[in-house]
């Protein structure tokens, strides 16, 4: 029973970090965003942005919000925290300075948060268990 009031705090700060960066994404921080989309993508930077914000604000309220359909929600999570991996290896790659990662270093580091969202957000959720709890 502990484990699963852990998994729920652990769910619930994941969808406010989310739902943060969401807004971030479409205010204060829509400058470092931008850095961070890939220059191959074929789709404006700044749509792109727009888009990713909106999809983690929907993501992190859901999170929070639709406990009966968490398992769902934590797998699209963990997909679209896939999907957005090219963009912090672009900016890795292509030493984009931005979030304060002005050093390979620490561009480098950032990606290993990248699985732990992964795991966070399949663990908090149940994601993989066959349990409905």
């Amino acid at each position: 029973m502990r484990t699963v009031k852990t998994q729920n705090i652990a769910r619930i700060i994941l969808g406010a970090f989310l739902t943060f960066a969401g807004v971030s994404h479409l205010t204060f921080n829509r400058s470092e965003f931008l850095a961070q989309v890939p220059g191959w993508l074929p789709v404006d930077p700044d749509l792109t942005v727009i888009l990713s914000g909106i999809v983690e604000i929907s993501l992190g309220l859901a999170l929070i919000f639709a406990v009966r359909y968490k398992k769902w929600v934590g797998i699209t999570a963990a997909v679209f925290f896939i999907l957005i991996f090219p963009g912090n290896i672009s900016q890795y790659v292509n030493k984009v300075d931005a979030f304060g990662l002005n050093t390979d270093k620490a561009r480098f580091i950032r990606l290993f948060f990248q699985p732990i969202l992964i795991l966070w957000v399949l663990w908090s959720t149940n994601a993989l268990t066959k349990k409905n709890h």
